[in-house]
């Protein structure tokens, strides 16, 4: 019997999205009709499951699922055993607690006696505690933000991305009480021939991650300059140096971060680097 992995995903939203666009770049692609929950892998061993993601963490750990995508939030929130094997570094957001925009707030000691409105009593209670804030906190599956609205709650504990959804129920931000992004969970059993395809997995994903985040230069310079510019760029290994036909002169190729990007044009600029050129990368094979 051939081994493969099955694979929990989100069925719908933005770390849906995410999750696929990141197979999809690493060779991994599923065929996803409407409404189907499981899907297959036709060049890579392995077969998807798309689950509400509250489900996606005890699917893991019962081994229904070698594998997960979900966000931090819910693995914080539902407390399985499993092995983080890695940060995806997508789907982003916070947990946070808010308030109503007319209450004047200074410490944490606001929220001692009120009541809080959440999905996420776990993550909470664990906060509060930590804090020593004595409060009441209600657990609510869905709209969590219209809860002070209606006198539910006094305040609320929730995901934040933009705040938008904040602002439109007159609710301020003020403790970021968590940050989370998108991982990759599996379960702490499986055999030696699927953690094998998880490597494969994992080098696909950072190969498609390290051309995310680098791109590939090329330049002119003057000869003169040569070691100063090699030593702005040291590349993977270091820098390609090609002689231009036009005497005095070399074409100077390498990869930079993108985080460091403007930083590094600037000094090529002030050592008489001209016509430079920057390039996306496809993959990035380290």
């Amino acid at each position: 019997m051939d081994t493969k992995l099955r694979i929990a995903l989100q069925k719908k939203g933005r770390l849906h999205d995410d999750s696929i666009k990141l197979m999809k770049e690493s060779g991994i692609k599923f065929n996803i009709g409407q409404g189907r929950l499981v899907a297959k892998s036709e060049k890579f061993p392995a077969e998807a499951l798309f689950l509400r993601d509250d489900d996606i963490p005890q699917t893991v750990a019962d081994g229904v699922s070698d594998l997960g995508v979900v966000g931090e939030n819910e693995y914080a929130e539902k407390e399985y055993e499993l092995n983080i094997i890695k940060r995806l570094g997508f789907s982003k957001c916070r947990l946070s607690l808010a308030i109503p925009k007319s209450e004047e707030y200074k410490d944490l000691s606001w929220f001692e006696g009120k009541k809080v409105a959440t999905s996420y009593p776990v993550i909470l209670k664990r906060f509060f505690n930590e804090k020593k804030i004595n409060a009441d906190i209600h657990e609510i599956a869905g709209s969590v933000e219209i809860a002070p609205g209606i006198g539910i709650a006094d305040a609320i504990f929730d995901i934040v991305s933009s705040g938008s959804t904040l602002v439109a129920n007159s609710l301020k931000e003020v403790e970021v009480v968590m940050k989370s992004e998108a991982l990759l969970v599996a379960n702490k059993n499986l055999s030696k021939e699927k953690q094998e395809l998880i490597d494969q997995m994992l080098f696909r994903f950072n190969a498609v991650e390290a051309s995310n985040s680098n791109k590939y230069i090329l330049l002119n310079a003057p000869n003169e300059n040569i070691k100063e510019i090699v030593s702005i760029l040291p590349g993977m290994k270091s820098p390609t140096v090609l002689p231009l036909a036009e005497e005095g002169w070399s074409s100077v190729h390498s990869v930079i971060n993108e985080t460091k990007f403007w930083d590094v044009i600037d000094q090529l600029k002030a050592n008489g680097a001209e016509g430079i050129l920057i390039i996306p990368i496809e993959k990035m094979i380290l």
